[in-house]
């Protein structure tokens, strides 16, 4: 059975892995295919174009993970929408119908819910372009799939941090880290469990529900994050203040779907995600 990834950066690339050593075989598209790993057959790709490789015949599930190249409107919808309709009409032109599509989204479509919880029964109300455009990706899928033997499935993402990712990290050991003056929460998941719960829906018995939200257990406020990194740094706490616009809105987002379908989460919380990569660059939890 092949897996096909259409878009294999990171993410990509470690659901790849994932996929590999449960004995599929895996081809991922990309614009620099000789960075991926060998596990991974790389074909040279530009999912922005429609000039797209030949799809295997025997591909049982495509993941569609697409990163846009800059933070604009033009990239995301070149990206996202452009991209998604490109992989959907290749599939059509080589006639193959994978079991599953999953396409990888996030929870910046739900916007700000003021502090309360949401999940896939929530209607999406994006307040910038990115969840609107992420949006209008989800539904050219949905229809796009409708009638047809291929199920398709939405995979909303939190923040994703680990190897790489370390954002939150890196402001409290320079200083540049502020608490928020009032209570915002945040939403992640750590990149190893992305790529773990891409592998868990793409490969499930069961038919999977066409949304999920993959978040961690712990919507924590952005202030006890920054404690316990500044803490686990042997650093004082940074310094309360205005934090500006809370990125991806003030919401908390609920894993019980996920969860639902029997996935196991590797890091829980962010305290076990954090203390493994702090871990992996030589900072020792106290």
């Amino acid at each position: 059975m092949t897996i096909l990834l259409a878009g294999c950066g990171d993410l990509g690339t470690e659901a790849g892995l994932r996929f590999a050593a449960a004995g599929h075989r895996v081809v991922g598209w990309r614009r620099s295919p000789e960075k991926l790993p060998a596990a991974i057959e790389g074909a040279a790709t530009d999912l922005s174009t429609a000039e797209l490789p030949p799809v295997p015949a025997d591909t049982a599930a495509v993941v569609v993970a697409i990163a846009a190249n800059s933070p604009t409107e033009a990239a995301y919808r070149a990206a996202y929408v452009d991209g998604l309709s490109h992989v959907l009409d290749v599939l059509e032109r080589d006639g193959v119908t994978p079991r599953r599509i999953l396409f990888v989204s996030s929870t910046a479509v739900y916007g700000d819910a003021g502090g309360g919880w949401v999940d896939e029964s929530t209607t999406p109300a994006p307040g910038g372009f990115s969840g609107r455009i992420l949006c209008e990706a989800e539904e050219l899928l949905a229809n796009r799939l409708r009638g047809t033997l291929t199920a398709p499935v939405i995979l909303r993402l939190g923040g994703i941090y680990g190897p790489g990712r370390t954002r939150l990290i890196d402001q409290v050991r320079d200083g540049t880290a502020v608490l928020p003056d009032d209570p915002r929460y945040t939403n992640r998941i750590h990149r190893d469990d992305a790529a773990a719960a891409i592998v868990h829906l793409c490969t499930m018995a069961e038919e999977p529900a066409p949304v999920y939200v993959g978040v961690d257990d712990d919507p924590a406020e952005l202030g006890d994050v920054l404690r316990f990194l500044a803490s686990e740094l042997g650093l004082d706490a940074p310094p309360s203040g205005n934090a500006g616009d809370a990125r991806g809105g003030n919401k908390r987002c609920s894993n019980a779907l996920l969860r639902g379908t029997g996935y196991s989460f590797k890091y829980p919380t962010f305290r076990e995600g954090y203390r493994d990569i702090l871990a992996g660059v030589g900072v020792r939890h106290p």
